[in-house]
């Protein structure tokens, strides 16, 4: 049975001709409209896209400081020029409709919304939220409105929680980011007026996409925007037909970058182990005990930095406050104030981190000297003199390395003449030579 031919498409700037490749696209109109001046997009051609070459992205903004946004367009991995440019093998390339970044402006830019929530584009749309929504129904008893883009027919703004609402059955995926969108945030505080929630509240329980997918929740206050754009690639793999759907927890967070606490993997956490916290603002040691909540929240900020792997509250000296959790801002409050749970566990690592500390110093103090230096007896450094062991830590010393190589061969070699299966011979070990010394202070 012989092999189906490999047929490479051909570059689309191949089929063009010179003039209509450095032809300027007019970048004022509706984006939407035109991508539909492009060829089809089921006929356009593309090297390891699968069969959605193209799909667009709905940003919406209710109850929120744009915080989200500035963070997504410092993302690197993968970076949003990547997926709008689609050199991600397998990701559909993406159109960003978003109010701030979008070349188009007024009725060429809402256009979009609307032929979205008309069925009009021809190609698969998610829509992206950013911000709390707001109790538009109380705004709406005294003729205004909480948040808003566009207006209808009749010059009345369209707020975005109804452009949700009109957009949300027909999406792929509805994204909430940032925990404003995520928990309702900030602008859902305790007193505030405007009855603000978040996207998953808001479309309710039953809410399913037209994927199937409830709402996907990235939170963060503002997230780390590599955060979001992972799981965008990932659920455009999925909706591509190349990957599994990606694992979601009971939250619908991503459950790989979500499923562990900000302590587990924070630079700091050693402190903590061995009983030793900070007292200010700017100490190295753990500071759980000056307001820290990073035992008990999700987060992976510490491992994977704010932006390109560099920065993060806890590596940069600042406390976790809980930003990632559905219970902040009110459940974290006051801010920069030891949490009452510290009061139990931190005395409970003293107790045993005083002791383990003081074990691994002696250990350490070992580690850190040549074998030669106990033969001879002397340390050559110039920095400092360093003393020679007691009798109470040699005796430590001696059991140590006792129960250290029990079943096993210390360094050197003590054994008779060996052969080997190819005939390859060890010499015997004269008496004296290349043997572990066992003795001094060992």
């Amino acid at each position: 049975m012989g092999m189906e031919e490999l047929h490479i498409p051909v570059s689309p700037l191949e089929q063009k001709t010179v003039d209509e490749r450095v032809e300027t696209p007019d970048l004022l109109i509706c984006s939407t409209v035109r991508e539909m001046q492009k060829e089809s997009m089921l006929e356009r051609p593309g090297a390891l896209l699968g069969p959605i070459k193209l799909v667009h992205a709905l940003w919406l903004a209710g109850m929120s400081c744009d915080g989200c946004s500035v963070a997504v367009t410092g993302a690197t991995a993968p970076s949003v020029e990547s997926l709008l440019t689609g050199q991600l093998p397998g990701v559909p390339r993406v159109v960003l409709h978003h109010p701030v970044l979008s070349t188009e402006a007024g009725e060429e830019f809402t256009k979009n919304y609307f032929m979205a929530a008309e069925g009009k584009l021809n190609a698969p749309y998610v829509v992206i939220y950013e911000g709390s929504i707001a109790n538009e129904n109380l705004a709406a008893e005294t003729g205004g409105y909480w948040s808003a883009m566009g207006t209808e027919a009749t010059p009345v703004p369209v707020p975005t929680a109804t452009m949700l609402k009109r957009l949300a059955p027909g999406a792929a995926a509805v994204i909430a980011i940032g925990t404003c969108a995520t928990w309702g945030g900030i602008p859902a505080a305790y007193g505030n007026p405007t009855g603000a929630m978040s996207v998953m509240d808001f479309l309710g329980v039953d809410y399913r996409s037209a994927l199937g997918l409830p709402v996907i929740n990235v939170p963060g206050c503002s997230p780390i925007g590599d955060n979001f754009t992972e799981t965008v690639a990932a659920i455009l793999l999925f909706l591509n037909g190349l990957g599994p759907l990606p694992e979601f927890d009971e939250l619908g967070r991503p459950a790989w970058l979500f499923s562990e606490t900000v302590h587990r993997h924070c630079v700091r956490a050693g402190w903590y182990e061995e009983g030793v916290f900070a007292k200010h603002y700017g100490d190295q040691e753990c500071l759980v005990e000056i307001g820290c909540w990073g035992p008990v929240v999700q987060c992976n900020i510490t491992s994977r930095g704010a932006i390109n792997h560099m920065g993060g509250c806890m590596n940069t000296g600042g406390i976790c406050i809980g930003c990632t959790m559905p219970g902040f801002p009110d459940r974290f409050s006051p801010f920069y104030k030891t949490p009452p749970g510290t009061i139990v566990s931190a005395t409970a690592s003293r107790t045993y981190g005083g002791f383990v500390r003081s074990l691994r110093r002696i250990t350490q103090d070992f580690m850190n000297r040549e074998t030669r230096w106990d033969r001879l007896e002397q340390n050559p450094s110039g920095w400092s003199r360093i003393p020679e062991p007691g009798v109470a830590r040699k005796l430590v010393h001696y059991f140590y390395e006792k129960w250290q190589f029990w079943n096993a061969d210390p360094p050197g070699r003590r054994k008779p003449e060996e052969k080997y299966a190819d005939g390859y011979e060890v010499p015997a070990v004269k008496s004296g030579e290349s043997a572990y010394p066992g003795q001094k202070w060992r």
